[in-house]
């Protein structure tokens, strides 16, 4: 993990020279890390211990995510009232949601700060940023100009936050859990982030009227008031729950617990510079990092203006929403109860996400061939736009965590960090690329929607050729044993 532990001697791999694998290596073989574990003295064996107040740590990082998120997706679902209430245009709209992948370019600072001086410092500081962020939204002006560009900064600042909610999971579960809890404790830390984008879809539309749906007896400019008014009240909101848990943080979140709760939590990790190296000469990590980042990326992008792709297709602002809050917390409870299971059959990730791609695979291009209905006379109706978009919400969503575990064990000893920075980092950018283009091409979506099934038909080969391995899992199995 790069840092070391409270104490000089905690400092030092309970694998001592010539047990633990080589550095710039991991274990070529379960006789390998067999050996080693024989050779270990009794005490270095120990599985470890777990504090109960791992739970708390991961509520507050986990509720960080949360708010990072419906933030994040605060105006994709009101889009067409804020147009009305800010005069914002497509491209502002766009750039609103693009703020979240453009906050990532500066994620490996982030990463070497968590890397250098744990998770209380980069929390703290990724929750300072949010605050400055909400707050900056909710400064009283009458320019709307003005007001335009201070929403802008905001969300740029919101996005800044993106670095460590979204790659820190793996590194707090790993910190705080035991082995059979790890997988679990990433899913709820990582799912949290993406079920906050998911309340965006529900808490706008139902907080902030949509312009034709507001009294025809008000004046045009009573309207827009009483709309700007209503969209206020949500960043309000939003600046209190962050504020709020800025506070918790502040309060309490230690970076550490006082002893490792397993044999690779305390194991000596690879530097900064050396783990990149690692990792960009990797061939299998890099595969299942396109596998990872392409679908998501598109996917992540797609979601934060489904209200704009649903439009021409005659549905509601109420009723994105609806599909997209279902389609994300289907995901995220799918995801759970998978990382669950891995916990229990472990060596399966890589089933796992065979089964949920081909899902996908299968949902998204229902769900174009849907909006296609005058080519293909699919019935293009409520029920099958909310269970195309929920399966393939749950699908994709539900692959984060398992992906998540599957870096960490395929470049283990590369710290958990770095390995997952690098991933989003590319999410991050397939999803920043794709709403650059659609700020352009913003009239016709329909290459967008053929996006999906692309993405996920590719990201189902990668996985097929890939092959995997579980370092550093059998090395907690074999050492714990």
């Amino acid at each position: 993990m790069g840092s070391g532990w409270s104490s000089e001697e905690e400092r030092q791999p309970l694998l001592g020279p010539g047990l633990g694998p080589a550095p710039g290596t991991a274990w070529r073989s379960r006789e390998a890390a067999a050996a080693a574990a024989a050779a270990l003295p009794a005490a270095a064996g120990s599985p470890g211990r777990v504090y109960g107040r791992r739970w708390l740590v991961l509520l507050l990082f986990s509720l960080l995510g949360f708010a990072q998120g419906l933030v994040w997706n605060t105006w994709g679902p009101i889009q067409n009232s804020a147009r009305q209430a800010y005069g914002f245009s497509s491209w502002d709209i766009a750039l609103l949601v693009l703020w979240g992948p453009i906050g990532f370019l500066p994620c490996f600072a982030f990463m070497w700060l968590l890397d250098k001086r744990g998770l209380r410092i980069t929390v703290l500081l990724t929750s300072f940023l949010m605050v400055l962020g909400t707050g900056l939204r909710c400064i009283p002006i009458s320019d709307l100009m003005l007001k335009r560009r201070l929403i802008h900064g905001g969300q740029l600042l919101n996005g800044l936050a993106g670095p460590t909610v979204m790659n820190a999971a793996p590194f707090l579960s790993t910190t705080w859990f035991s082995a059979d809890e790890r997988a679990t404790a990433t899913a709820i830390a990582s799912m949290l982030s993406y079920l906050g984008g998911a309340c965006a879809f529900l808490v706008g539309p139902l907080v902030v009227p949509a312009p034709n749906g507001t009294s025809p007896l008000l004046a045009s400019e009573n309207s827009r008031a009483h709309i700007k008014d209503r969209i206020e009240t949500v960043l309000y909101a939003e600046f209190g729950v962050v504020c709020l848990l800025f506070s918790a943080t502040l309060a309490y979140f230690p970076t550490r617990p006082p002893l490792p709760p397993s044999v690779a939590a305390a194991s000596q990790r690879l530097s900064y510079r050396r783990s990149f190296c690692r990792l960009l000469s990797n061939l299998r990590f890099l595969m299942i990092a396109l596998a990872y980042a392409i679908p998501l990326g598109v996917f992540a992008g797609w979601s934060g203006v489904l209200d704009l792709i649903l439009t021409p297709v005659h549905v509601s602002q109420i009723d994105a929403g609806w599909i997209g809050f279902w389609s994300i917390v289907g995901g995220c409870v799918v995801g759970i109860a998978m990382a669950r299971f891995a916990d229990f059959i472990r060596g399966m990730l890589k089933l796992i996400l065979l089964l949920l791609f081909s899902g996908a695979t299968l949902s998204s291009t229902w769900f174009t061939l849907t909006c296609l209905n005058s080519i293909t006379h699919l019935p293009l109706t409520t029920v099958t736009l909310y269970a195309s978009c929920i399966l393939l919400g749950v699908f994709l969503n539900s692959s984060i965590p398992i992906f998540f575990e599957l870096f960490v064990e395929t470049v283990y000893p590369v710290p958990e960090g770095i390995t997952c920075g690098v991933v989003t980092f590319l999410s991050n950018m397939f999803m920043g690329v794709l709403l650059f283009f659609l700020t352009f091409y913003h009239t016709e979506l329909s290459w967008f929607n053929w996006c999906l099934p692309g993405s996920c038909l590719l990201s189902l080969l990668l996985i097929l050729c890939f092959r995997e391995s579980y370092d550093r899992l059998y090395l907690d199995v074999v050492v714990s044993v």
